[in-house]
């Protein structure tokens, strides 16, 4: 079996590539190097440079290299930046899927992990988030994951796909140093880039209505995202129709303030957070049940948040002494 993964050369994308070739499958990247990088795709895997919205490119793709599923991980990700930019955002990441799920139903191809999110929640106040607590996302963002799921239910209901759709909490760590987040768009590295530079880190908000002020997130580690992605691999892989909806979290919240005590702490750093305003498009709390994906696929979460840090700093000094 041949699996297709979209942006296959990020961050994300590089992780789940590696954790799909050591269950034996075989694995072809489709990435436009627009954040991904080609020295993350191992040797002997297939690298097509291309994009998402290239119907041609992926037709030839799926053709020439008998694909039989995809992993579909590509997208745009910024809270921040889909409130400024709403339209390119529905073009990145809903108009890209629209195209892959023609190419795919015009190809035959009958599997489908989808890169969701937990921003399609919102901020909702439960101490739990199960895959049935009601959408209500707060950005364009999740707006356009949410739009995604309901494409690919829609596209399954007409051509009988077998999907799996997987909603990310907060992704953090590495699974080896060289495999670590090279952007700052994530909290952990953006802290990393304040330390570096010598200057304190931010903290965006803290007058939100949580024990400490500051905004609390499930944060999951990147390994056992590529980890989830294989066993939902394996499941849609049996031949046994799926129509799945699950969270990927740890189902333990921890505040901004306590986890960049933490960093501060790992890292030796004597210097002291910064509050600054909310980012546009936060919410207060994000605490996954993982009660579901256990039940469907027998997975559950492997690795803290001491991992998750420690893991992402030893990426980060490997990248700063290189």
């Amino acid at each position: 079996m041949t699996w297709l993964v979209t942006g296959g050369a990020g961050f994300i994308g590089s992780h789940v590539v590696r954790a799909l070739l050591a269950e034996g499958l075989r694995v072809v990247v489709l990435d436009d190097l627009s954040t991904g990088y080609k020295s993350r795709v191992p040797d002997g895997v297939p690298l097509e440079l291309a994009s998402v919205r290239d119907r041609a490119a992926l037709d030839r793709v799926l053709a020439e290299h008998e694909i039989s599923g995809v992993v579909h991980i590509a997208a745009k990700k910024q809270p921040a930046e889909s409130v400024a930019r709403p339209l390119w955002y529905y073009e990145q990441n809903v108009d890209s899927l629209r195209v892959l799920l023609e190419a795919m139903v015009a190809a035959g191809v009958p599997r489908l992990v989808f890169s969701s999110s937990a921003a399609v929640y919102g901020s909702p106040d439960v101490p739990e988030i199960t895959e049935d607590t009601p959408c209500t996302p707060l950005n364009p963002y999740g707006e356009t994951k949410l739009v995604g799921e309901w494409l690919i239910r829609a596209t399954a209901h007409a051509h009988g796909l077998s999907y799996a759709n997987l909603r990310y909490f907060n992704v953090a760590g590495a699974g080896s140093p060289e495999l670590a987040d090279p952007t700052a768009s994530n909290l952990v590295p953006m802290v990393f880039e304040r330390l570096e530079a010598g200057l304190p880190p931010l903290i965006f908000g803290d007058d939100y209505d949580t024990p400490d002020g500051t905004a609390i997130r499930d944060y999951i580690h990147v390994s056992d995202i590529a980890g989830a992605h294989v066993a939902a691999a394996r499941r849609l892989g049996s031949g046994e129709p799926a129509a799945l909806t699950l969270n990927i979290g740890r189902g333990e919240g921890v505040s901004v303030r306590q986890l960049v005590d933490r960093i501060l702490q790992h890292t030796g750093s004597d210097l002291a957070a910064e509050v600054t305003g909310r980012r546009p498009g936060d919410g207060a709390r994000s605490i996954a049940s993982a009660a579901r994906i256990k039940a469907e696929l027998g997975w559950s979460a492997q690795y803290d948040v001491a991992d998750m840090v420690a893991s992402a700093w030893s990426g980060r000094r490997l990248r700063h002494d290189g």
